[in-house]
């Protein structure tokens, strides 16, 4: 059916220095969701902005265009160009922003939010390497370095680069569910889900010549989620010991084989819900969950919401 309502505005704000990579990623991801967002990109005043990259990013907004804006994405900077304050107008232009918006950092844009005090006593995330720095000029944030990004409602941030896709991904899923997220994934040649707790930064060492990997036996297992999955069973899938391939696949994942699946189970009990009229029992047994019960203590420790009001929203959305 065709949507008809009118697209959720997202404003992007350029500052000087900008990292064209994380300006780009909004109007990218989002702009591959069948119309649902309008994407438009300002500066603080009107003027353009010199990137990281060399070349000068030259916007057809000023800042007027972030009172309009449902959603506003501060994009990432050089860490040389943050400061425990920033310059007044930068305030000014934050100060547009309408008190029901949502506000999403990607990377240093984190630094722009506390900054304004936006961040006060709420939990974020920014890019790992500049956590230090940030705890010392804002002890009031509840910083968390080890996620890729943090939802702490009207707010949100997140870590360094591909974060800025994960969260973006994320706003797609909670406004319009996880179907038009993987489409949109599909589009954009991206993975469809990381789940935000995951871990920023996953050593992966070059592995020695002819030594295996474990993305084979993800994809074997993502075909078996209903089947019971040892770690013994990933093992010997990928024909290594125990302790070989529960290293390896934290090196590559930077998760636990056991918390990566049931990561999997959620998300596609969470498709499930959004796309069928099976009962959550139903839907337990076709994820791997042994009981409805164990889906429901799952999803709630993921996304905080019971199965039943999960569908509802979906379902009230469409």
């Amino acid at each position: 059916m065709q949507h008809t309502r009118r697209p959720h505005r997202v404003v992007a704000l350029a500052l000087d220095g900008v990292y064209a990579f994380e300006l780009g990623i909004p109007s990218r991801i989002l702009g591959a969701a069948d119309g649902r967002y309008e994407v438009l990109t300002c500066t603080v005043d009107g003027r353009p902005v010199h990137t990281d990259a060399g070349f000068t990013v030259t916007p057809e907004h000023g800042p007027e265009i972030l009172g309009t804006a449902d959603t506003v994405v501060i994009a990432a900077v050089p860490p040389a160009r943050v400061g425990p304050e920033q310059p007044p107008e930068v305030t000014a232009a934050l100060a547009r922003v309408r008190p029901d918006a949502r506000i999403v950092s990607i990377c240093t844009g984190a630094f722009v939010l506390a900054a304004a005090g936006l961040l006060d006593d709420r939990r974020a995330t920014t890019h790992w390497c500049v956590a230090d720095q940030f705890r010392r000029w804002y002890p009031r944030v509840r910083l968390d370095p080890d996620v890729l990004f943090v939802d702490d409602g009207r707010i949100l941030t997140s870590a360094g680069a591909a974060s800025g896709v994960d969260v973006c991904l994320h706003l797609v899923r909670t406004d319009h569910g996880s179907a038009l997220a993987n489409t949109v994934a599909r589009r954009c040649v991206v993975p469809p889900f990381r789940d935000g707790g995951q871990a920023q930064y996953i050593e992966q060492p070059v592995p020695a010549q002819g030594a295996a990997g474990t993305a084979a036996t993800r994809a074997w297992a993502l075909g078996r989620l209903e089947e019971p999955l040892s770690l013994a069973d990933l093992a010997a899938h990928a024909g290594m010991s125990l302790r070989t391939f529960a290293r390896r696949f934290h090196d590559e994942v930077g998760l636990s084989p056991g918390r990566w699946i049931v990561q999997q189970r959620v998300a596609r009990a969470r498709h499930l819900l959004e796309t069928s009229d099976l009962t959550v029992d139903q839907i337990a047994g076709r994820v791997g969950f042994a009981t409805g019960a164990s889906l429901r203590q799952h999803l709630h420790a993921s996304i905080g919401v019971s199965p039943q009001a999960y569908r509802r929203t979906f379902r009230a959305a469409r």
